[in-house]
């Protein structure tokens, strides 16, 4: 089984509130990232989860929810807190007894998958994401845009416009490309005529671009105290195509991972070719499950592929859902992360079995 990490998309307002109120093991990891994070930002964690959720939510802290402007329409905020949900959602899965045997991530959320693999610590981890942001809303926000396209990578490369590029390849039929506003109107203009399914990802940078070589110099340096460590859970690169060593993920490999093409699709269909056939997306809406589910169908392989949270279906009895399908499908469960404890099993009444012909004559 693998664990799939998202980048950004996934996230809404509220996400992960109840789960704070509800889960004990969910709001204890998010605490250990609230106070990892609080040194390096000039924000809430807690506050920025209890937006627009009405109650209070922390781990003994009372915050009320405000209904002003959501603080993640800012990069350098949602990028930390979906960091945050995805890295306490993994504890949650793993307090069930479901453990993954590799992590993948896509874009940023390699990062979270570094920190669950071990490759990262949760310190590095944060550092990675919160001064990678800073550095992107200070100096490349404003400059480009990306757009969703569901056609096959080959089908998109003869045509781009100049100045636009292939940011990602989600699967078969499921690839994002960045670039300058421009050239993005113009390919979509040209998409929507005929006919093709396109979607402006919400941002005004192009990751994965050539822009992003603009601040190399300034990701290297804030990013150079990053150290890699040796994966415990076996960690396979999107961006390099392998699995990672120990020392990999330093501050130069967060730079290429931002900058370079997301390989996801190879990165799945490689797992898929060494015998994996069951993905849990770690997130707060599932944005992988579609691609990974059509990458399975080409390669013929009958799998399992579930996500964690839903976008507006954020508590513990839509993550237990979630747990249900996996088990459904076969995987172990260990459920007394959930069953009361001193429950035991539960006589069902019994009924008299009667035998009744439904089909006609």
């Amino acid at each position: 089984m693998a664990f799939v990490f998202p980048g950004q998309g996934t996230q809404w307002v509220g996400m992960g509130a109840r789960l704070v109120r509800e889960s004990a093991v969910f709001a204890e990891r998010l605490g250990e990232c609230a106070r990892v994070l609080e040194p390096l930002v000039d924000w809430s964690l807690w506050e920025v989860l209890a937006e627009a959720d009405g109650e209070g939510v922390g781990v003994g802290v009372g915050v009320e929810g405000g209904g002003g402007g959501s603080l993640l329409g800012r990069v350098d905020v949602v990028q930390p807190v979906s960091f945050a949900v995805m890295v306490s959602l993994a504890a949650l899965w793993r307090s069930l007894g479901v453990e993954p045997d590799a992590v993948v991530g896509h874009s940023q959320g390699e990062i979270a998958a570094a920190v669950v693999s071990g490759a990262l610590s949760l310190e590095d981890g944060a550092w990675v994401v919160v001064l990678r942001s800073r550095v992107i809303a200070g100096s490349l926000a404003g400059g480009g845009g990306m757009l969703s396209v569901g056609l096959s990578v080959g089908d998109v490369v003869g045509r781009l416009p100049v100045g636009v590029s292939v940011a990602a390849v989600n699967g078969p039929s499921s690839v994002v490309v960045s670039g300058d506003v421009e050239g993005l109107g113009v390919l979509e203009g040209v998409l929507v005529g005929e006919g093709v399914r396109v979607r402006r990802v919400a941002v005004d940078y192009a990751s994965h671009s050539v822009q992003v070589g603009l601040v190399e110099e300034e990701l290297l340096r804030v990013l150079a105290p990053v150290v890699g460590r040796v994966p415990e859970v076996p960690f396979f690169s999107s961006v390099l195509g392998g699995w990672v060593g120990g020392g990999v993920v330093d501050g130069g490999y967060w730079y290429r991972n931002l900058r370079e093409p997301v390989l996801f699709a190879d990165a799945v269909g490689a797992l898929v070719g060494e015998g994996f056939s069951v993905f849990v997306e770690v997130s707060a809406h599932p944005v992988l499950v579609p691609g990974v589910s059509e990458l399975l169908d080409v390669a013929g392989v009958e799998g399992v592929v579930v996500g964690s949270l839903r976008r507006g279906d954020g508590g513990l009895d839509r993550f237990l859902r979630s747990v249900g399908e996996l088990w459904v499908g076969g995987v172990g469960v260990d459920w007394g992360g959930v069953v009361p404890v001193g429950a035991g099993w539960v006589d069902l009444p019994t009924y008299a079995f009667q035998r009744q012909r439904y089909w006609l004559d």
